[in-house]
């Protein structure tokens, strides 16, 4: 009895992790960029789904961006890590990163449109609804997200986790239709508090729909499983446990509130 019990339990376990499909998608921006995403829905689901754009850590389209595509179909959405920087190409070293990123960002229209090409991939696939769509970033991918909500781009919802909020180009009054969390370390010393009080101000003159989140005691890359071992590169990041989940059930509630749905698992 008790090992029919048992195997009933493994194929129920095998079931459910087999119910969550993904599937690496190739796509090319307006620039010309050859890109690789990575696509995750839950196939035990039927009919259409808000949709969710996962953008990367500077270290590129890793495996930590995937993780969190698959999380999100878990609770029931249709997800798309997209790929910032062409080719999938990510590392695991700080040097690589800080020169991925610069060559992403040192052309606003070409990185716009790389993110433009992932979420028009989104919109195709027959499992997400196109009416509600929202993106969540982290690090490189926070400024990323939080950069086309100030570009106003018709999405429903952008959550940045211990992203970059300094901005060039700061967002004018009325432009943003996007809501925003912004899931914030305490501890975080490469995002200081100068720059999240001018982000604050630069929400409050634009007028934006905003959440500000402070997590205590949280340094740079809280989320991240990852991030303890990049203290060897003199990186002040750390990840934390409590932060991370909580910003994660923050995330299920703003989601929650901007798709006016509940999804499964939530």
């Amino acid at each position: 009895m008790r090992l029919f019990t048992a195997l009933l339990l493994f194929a129920f376990a095998a079931n459910a992790s087999a119910a969550i499909k993904t599937q690496e998608i190739p796509y090319e921006s307006a620039d010309g960029t050859k890109m690789i995403g990575y696509f995750a829905y839950d196939d035990a689901k039927s009919g259409i789904r808000p949709g969710v754009l996962v953008v990367h850590e500077w270290w590129g389209l890793n495996d930590y961006a995937k993780s969190r595509a698959r999380q999100l179909a878990e609770l029931g959405y249709s997800a798309l890590a997209i790929d910032m920087y062409g080719e999938g190409k990510h590392t695991d070293h700080p040097n690589d990163a800080k020169a991925f990123m610069a060559d992403a960002l040192k052309n606003a229209d070409a990185a716009k449109a790389r993110f433009q090409a992932g979420l028009d991939l989104l919109k195709k696939q027959p499992q997400t609804d196109p009416s509600k769509i929202a993106a969540i970033g982290y690090c490189f991918g926070g400024k990323v997200v939080l950069d086309m909500a100030r570009a106003g781009l018709p999405l429903a919802g952008v959550a940045s986790f211990h992203g970059v909020l300094a901005t060039q180009t700061p967002a004018q009054p009325g432009a943003i239709k996007a809501k925003i969390l912004v899931e914030h370390g305490a501890a975080d010393t490469l995002v200081p508090a100068e720059s999240v009080a001018a982000f604050k101000s630069e929400m409050d003159n634009a007028k934006a729909d905003y959440k500000l989140v402070i997590q205590p005691g949280a340094k740079h890359s809280f989320t991240s499983p990852d991030a303890d071992k990049h203290k060897g590169h003199g990186l002040d990041v750390g990840y934390d446990k409590t932060a991370d989940q909580k910003s994660w059930a923050d995330l299920q509630a703003f989601f929650k509130e901007i798709f006016d749905v509940k999804p499964e698992g939530a």
